[in-house]
């Protein structure tokens, strides 16, 4: 019992990462439709900010050895800059493009910016101490948990509050739902479409800076391809959540990190080098039974 409780803490921690790059891929899918690949790299972008631009395998830490209360902000603004140009440079000219289009533009996007870092920063992976004291063991009755995994739930917790307070009370996010809904109709009456987009942007990068931060601390280590498998297994956490829903990105989020984890933990030890093989087929299955999503987007019912 012990065991499966531990077992449970760490789903809920990788689960909250995983909730974090989903809303940020999910918020931006409900207002533009666009399924951005490329958040992935935002968050590698905040990642590599921490540490000065070498080819050493051990990175030296630019502004990572300022106090967290400056350094999350710091990191946050870098990123944020970085979806907002993106945005300006890339899909506001491709406003009335197709879905499949702006797809597209995330993946070229995504793959600049990996090759930009590789050309600034050097082809090895780089080792980072970043926040060390943040995996000390505390004990919890009987059980040891890494002060990081609470942590991240909290924050987790708090940005996901915060975010819902900002969408349901401010007149900026009634906007962002509003366009959610129906986008040309919120144009038409009176909602800044450019504004409302250039928010969701600044929102994704405020998660996406969070979570560079919570998992360099965690991993130790960077490349310029770290980003992207937290994007994958976020597009498919918003798949199963629900497309165009914030409560189904966040389910899905804790539903791919509970998979995982339990899969890593109580499959036999031949088998969970097939681990995310057998997560996908899981996923598979969900979505056979449940073809919308765990929690379906409004619109999907009133097309049915």
């Amino acid at each position: 019992m012990i065991e499966f409780v531990q077992n449970l803490i760490d789903a809920l921690s990788l689960g909250s990462i995983y909730a974090l790059v989903a809303l940020g891929i999910g918020l931006l899918f409900g207002i533009l439709r666009l399924i951005n690949f490329a958040h992935g790299d935002f968050i590698t972008v905040g990642c590599y900010a921490l540490i000065v631009p070498s080819a050493d395998v051990t990175a030296r830490l630019l502004i990572g050895a300022w106090n967290w209360a400056a350094l999350v902000p710091a990191i946050c603004l870098i990123v944020v800059v970085a979806a907002l140009l993106t945005d300006a440079l890339v899909f506001r000219p491709l406003r009335r493009a197709s879905s499949p289009t702006l797809m597209i533009a995330s993946f070229a996007v995504s793959y600049i910016v990996q090759n930009g870092i590789l050309m600034a920063y050097g082809s090895r992976p780089k080792a980072v101490d970043l926040w060390s004291g943040a995996n000390t063991q505390i004990y919890l009755l009987t059980l040891r948990v890494p002060m990081l995994q609470l942590i991240t739930l909290v924050v987790t917790l708090v940005l996901m509050i915060a975010l819902s307070i900002f969408l349901k009370r401010t007149p900026y996010g009634v906007q962002m739902r509003a366009a959610a809904e129906d986008f040309r109709m919120a144009q038409y009456l009176g909602v800044n479409g450019n504004l409302v987009i250039g928010l969701a942007f600044a929102i994704s990068g405020i998660l996406a800076g969070v979570v560079s931060l919570l998992y360099t601390t965690q991993s130790g280590s960077l490349s310029n391809t770290m980003g992207v498998p937290l994007a994958l297994f976020a597009f498919v956490a918003v798949v199963v959540g629900g497309m165009g829903n914030l409560v189904g990105a966040v389910v899905g989020g804790f539903t791919i990190g509970l998979i995982v984890t339990m899969l890593q933990a109580y499959l036999p030890p031949d088998l969970r080098a097939f681990r995310d093989a057998f997560a996908f087929a899981f996923v598979i299955l969900v979505l056979l039974v449940r073809p919308a999503g765990l929690v379906p987007a409004r619109s999907v019912f009133e097309r049915v």
